[in-house]
């Protein structure tokens, strides 16, 4: 008798979960679908060339989040510095999270919301892009980050969501994934990064 109670719960659990699935993956290609449209494309288009035109000169990528989004600023900055699909030249993308003496000193020196600007300050130059990712908008370090990029002359992308929170109009162009979940925004911008990655490559290296 127990047994088979017991094998009634594993049978609904089992079936809620493969609730959870589905319902996942169909938010995500809902998420995916909303992406086909000429403003977003603008955008990509937009943020490519920016992009060339700046590794053409002999400037650089670099690129900020937190948590999450500091892996995915990671993640694209190794697409462009080590390779995509081709085998070719490194380009000068870096993520500014990956030297964690720097963050955690600047952190603990000057307050956490000044960790990215700082590193902008040091390291950016005039024609350079920063790629700043926040699901919210509303990350402190990444908007000051913005901000100094903007007075030294940088091209400045923001990576966010549907509602873009205080990163609205703070850039030269604002990505939106139109999305208030933190994981499908999240995913939005691993796609947009991996197409710009791509466009990047077949235009420079063809």
């Amino acid at each position: 008798m127990r047994n088979g109670f017991d094998n009634c719960i594993l049978a609904e659990n089992k079936k809620k979960m493969r609730e959870k699935i589905q319902s996942s993956l169909e938010n995500a290609i809902d998420n995916y679908n909303s992406l086909l449209n000429e403003v977003l494309y603008n955008k990509i288009e937009l943020i490519v060339q920016s992009s060339i035109k700046a590794f053409e000169n002999d400037n650089k990528l670099l690129l900020c989040g937190n948590g999450g989004s500091a892996s995915d600023a990671q993640h694209i900055a190794a697409e462009l510095s080590g390779r995509f699909y081709k085998n070719r030249p490194p380009l000068f993308a870096e993520a500014l999270h990956v030297n964690s003496s720097f963050i955690t000193a600047v952190a603990n020196d000057y307050g956490y919301e000044q960790t990215y600007s700082r590193m902008v300050d040091a390291a950016g130059r005039k024609g350079d892009v920063l790629f700043a990712f926040s699901t919210s908008g509303n990350s402190s370090n990444v908007l000051n980050a913005i901000k100094k990029a903007k007075e030294k002359g940088m091209f400045t992308v923001g990576f966010t969501g549907k509602d873009a929170g205080k990163m609205t109009n703070t850039c030269d162009v604002v990505l939106n994934i139109p999305s208030l979940d933190t994981a499908r925004i999240q995913e939005g911008h691993i796609l947009v990064g991996h197409i710009i990655c791509q466009l990047i490559e077949d235009k420079m290296f063809s």
